[in-house]
């Protein structure tokens, strides 16, 4: 746990965890994770999924073209 402290009085302001600090300081990473959090969003998830991995499996496929 990071604590982030008032400089004169030296009380703790803040605290975060490792996942707060990488969340908050990337908005698109965080809008990414948002999407695919959502309750309703298996499919998305699964449909953005299969296509990347089909994408990278296809890469270095020079036969098929």
């Amino acid at each position: 746990l990071f604590e982030g402290r008032d400089r004169k009085t030296n009380k703790v302001q803040w605290t975060g965890t490792r996942v707060d600090l990488i969340f908050g300081s990337n908005s698109q990473l965080r809008a990414i994770a948002e999407i695919y959090a959502c309750e309703d969003s298996k499919p998305k998830f699964l449909a953005d999924f299969i296509s990347a991995w089909t994408k990278v499996m296809n890469l270095d496929r020079f036969d098929l073209k």
